[in-house]
Order: C-alpha cells, then structure tokens, then sequence
C-alpha cells in the first residue's frame, strides 16, 4: 500500500491560503481563527505562531488578491497595458467576491500589494504621462472596475436565460405606459437574444481609456 503523502507543514503561506478558499466558499463572514485552525486541522493557537491576528490573516489575504491581478509591462503602449490590468483586476475580484470591501481598506500593505501600485505606477510614467494624470487615470480606472464588479455581484441574475425570467417579472409588476422607456429598453436590449450585462463592461472600460488618452494628448 503506498504511503499517504505527508501534510505539508503549517505556514503563513498555508493559512492565507486556506483563509482565502474558506472566503471564497463560504463568505468571508465565516472567518475566525478557530475556523481556520479546523480547515487547516490544527489548535488555534498553532495559528499563531504565523500570524499575529485575523488583521494579518486580512492583510494577507488582500495582498494575495493582488497578486493574482497581472500588471503587463510588454504591452504595446500604456492603454493597452491598463486595459488588460483592468480586466485581470475585474476577474481576480469576481473569483473573490469578499475582496471588493477589503482592497481599499486595509492599513498594512504586503510585498504583492505594493508592488502591485508601483508597477501601476511605472505604466504611466515610462510611457511619459504626467505623474498627476497617471493618479487620476489609477483612481479613475480602479472606480469603474470596482463598480462594475459591484454590480455583476449584487444584480439578481446570473447572466444568460436567467436574466429572462427576472426582467420579466419587473414588467409584470410595472404599467408599461407609465415607464415607456424602461419597457423599450427591457424588450429591445435586455430581452434580445445574446445580451449579457458582462458585456458592458468593454463598452465602459475602453470609453474611460479613450477619455485618458485625449487628457494625456491635451
């Protein structure tokens, strides 16, 4: 009979990532140091011979998150370059829904998180762009990309047939003559075959990127 493979020894590296599964299945509101100790099936107070807290279990998770965000630095020129990290941050904040109130909002940045904002940064800047347009076009980007995820999260449809079904039933409960536009949009963009809300989101993001590409010519 083969031997079992040995349990990879607890870390800081394991408890982060066994915190960020445990969100991602079960909200983040499941977080505790005596739940992480079960997933990781060891006493809590093993726990704390990685981590200082649940505040640096947080802060890990957050800059775990970041890490997964792809910066490009070979793209072509820097819209290129913001554009695909906004869809990588947009897919990275979907995989972890429990990440969109925690980004912004942690005090202890980690070695993914900072590096991360550098290499931002540097997109802008070795392209040329003024250090304060570069400021405006994160800000601006990471408010459209954080709204957006914010939206798909909380809408009460999954995009395809489900959409149907929803839509209709807010139809059924509205006088179409009293909301004419709401019904034609309902009937002649939402219900048409092939809509998904997800689509809009190219739609925004390159608008958001032409506007920074006219400021950064002004």
């Amino acid at each position: 009979m083969a031997r079992s493979k040995a349990r990879e020894p607890l870390s800081r590296r394991r408890a982060i990532e066994a915190a960020v599964a445990l969100a991602d299945h079960q909200g983040i509101d499941s977080l505790s140091m005596r739940r992480l100790a079960k997933e990781l099936g060891v006493e809590a107070m093993s726990l704390y011979h990685h981590v200082a807290n649940k505040d640096d279990i947080l802060d890990g998770m957050v800059d775990a998150v970041f890490g997964e965000i792809e910066v490009p630095r070979d793209a072509p020129d820097w819209r290129s370059a913001m554009r695909d990290r906004a869809v990588s941050q947009r897919a990275a904040l979907l995989r972890h829904p429990w990440a969109l109130n925690l980004m912004e909002s942690r005090t202890s940045p980690g070695t993914e998180t900072l590096r991360h904002h550098d290499a931002v940064i540097g997109i802008g800047l070795d392209a040329g762009l003024d250090l304060t347009l570069v400021a405006h076009a994160i800000a601006l980007l990471d408010a459209y990309v954080y709204g957006f995820v914010l939206q798909e999260l909380t809408l009460p449809f999954d995009d395809g047939d489900a959409i149907e079904p929803v839509v209709e039933e807010t139809l059924g409960a509205m006088d179409p003559e009293q909301f004419p536009h709401l019904a034609r949009m309902a009937g002649e963009h939402v219900l048409q075959p092939g809509y998904r809300f997800a689509d809009e989101f190219d739609f925004g993001l390159d608008l958001v990127l032409d506007g920074l590409a006219v400021a950064a010519a002004r």
